[in-house]
């Protein structure tokens, strides 16, 4: 500004002492011309800057501000610098947005940007695919148009945000959400959505397991506690007596004993490390199931053992050994007295397959995707009757993932089961195979 006025003043000064000197020599008329032209020349200088100034001001460019004259370059100059700063500020608040946006759109969480009246101004695909909304279509619509849900209307309405909202949905898949809603300045709201699907099924399991562990340990520990109360009361139980509940309170005993190992078992198999790659000898395995399957048949049962293979296999012989042996134990179990369970081991080049076929009861086709589910019982009653812990076809499944192995169950009710183990190419070893 300083400039501008010592400028402005040395050019008046000058036009001052033009215009002394013209009215000196040729009279006042030419003083007023001097004066005239010179204030006219001036104008239109200043006009001329003026309207490059707004014509660079359409379209406020660094690159294409105009070149000045006098007072005009330093203004010129500074508009430049000014413009070349904003523009600087500008992208790098632009680059700030856009990693922000990043950040947002890479989020494992849903995020929806609300406006004052609950309107959608930006989401990210995880909102989309919890929400299902549509990314363009939706936006500047209010979102409880969109979700129609009694239950987040409410959230919304209330306006209690400090704790989450749990939303469950059925349609198009079953999910269940952690809906947070979040104020991050004087109007504006956040929505943020987690899919905790997985964590309720967890939760889920573990309530179920600890309510399962409960039924199946109360019924043999208040069978023992009233034999126990009985021979208490009595002042000298007889021989006959003691004959009569000792084999049923050793039963219950033993009932206990087998699901505490069963449990033991798969908690030993969830938190253990990789599986050992021993070269398990088939041939004796398969000669041990078969005399433990007549040992538990006691004569009862036909039992075959059909080895179509001499193939061995590479894993841990006492996992191997637990799985098999729980598979042969139940089909003896669930097959009638008079029928047959076949054992057999074969190979077709690609795979090597062992397999459980019975006579027994048979298993319904809706029962089939539940069986290795821990304590899941097609019949309950027959199953504690039959000696089972429900915990059998569960130590079976983590048996077989460890050995990257798949069961496959057919069954037909009335008419029996076949429960088919099937280990890939690279689980299978050559009976002379030296251990790697």
């Amino acid at each position: 500004m300083k400039a501008f006025l010592t400028r402005s003043a040395a050019w008046a000064g000058v036009l001052c002492l033009f215009a002394l000197a013209a009215w000196f020599t040729a009279g006042a008329a030419a003083l007023f011309a001097v004066l005239a032209i010179g204030l006219a020349a001036w104008l239109v200088f200043h006009l001329y800057h003026v309207a490059l100034l707004i014509q660079w001001m359409r379209h406020p460019r660094p690159e294409r501000i105009p070149e000045g004259l006098g007072s005009w370059q330093q203004i010129f100059s500074a508009l430049y610098r000014q413009a070349r700063q904003q523009s600087m500020n500008q992208k790098k608040l632009s680059n700030v947005l856009e990693r922000f946006i990043n950040a947002g759109e890479a989020m494992p969480d849903g995020v929806v940007v609300l406006d004052e009246h609950d309107r959608i101004e930006w989401l990210n695909p995880m909102a989309v695919e919890h929400f299902a909304l549509d990314r363009k279509g939706d936006v500047g619509n209010q979102i409880a148009n969109l979700v129609r849900q009694p239950g987040f209307h409410r959230y919304l309405t209330e306006q209690n945000y400090s704790q989450p909202l749990i939303l469950r949905q059925s349609q198009p898949t079953e999910r269940v959400l952690s809906v947070q809603l979040v104020p991050f300045d004087s109007t504006r709201k956040l929505i943020l959505s987690r899919d905790i699907t997985q964590l309720e099924r967890v939760q889920t399991v573990h309530r179920d397991f600890v309510a399962n562990v409960s039924h199946e340990l109360r019924t043999p520990l208040t069978v023992i506690g009233g034999f126990v109360e009985t021979l208490v009361d009595m002042e000298s139980p007889s021989p006959e007596v003691l004959r009569q509940f000792l084999p049923l309170m050793m039963e219950q005993a033993r009932r206990m004993q087998s699901l505490v190992e069963d449990l033991l078992t798969l908690s030993r198999l969830e938190n253990g490390g990789g599986t050992q790659t021993d070269r398990v000898d088939m041939d004796e395995l398969l000669r041990v199931l078969l005399v433990e399957a007549q040992g538990l048949s006691q004569g009862r049962h036909e039992v075959v053992l059909e080895q179509q293979s001499d193939r061995w296999l590479w894993g841990s012989v006492n996992e191997l050994h637990s799985a098999f042996g729980n598979l042969v134990s139940n089909a003896i179990r669930y097959t009638p007295a008079g029928g047959a369970v076949t054992l057999r081991w074969q190979f077709d080049g690609n795979r090597a397959v062992f397999s459980v076929t019975d006579s027994g009861i048979g298993i319904a086709r809706e029962h089939l995707p539940r069986l290795t589910e821990r304590f899941y019982r097609v019949d309950r009653g027959r199953s504690r009757n039959s000696g089972g812990t429900g915990l059998g076809l569960a130590i079976v499944k983590h048996v077989l993932a460890r050995h990257h192995a798949r069961l496959e169950v057919s069954s037909e009710l009335e008419k029996g089961s076949t429960f088919s183990v099937s280990f890939p190419r690279e689980r299978v070893a050559e009976p002379d195979a030296v251990t790697p």
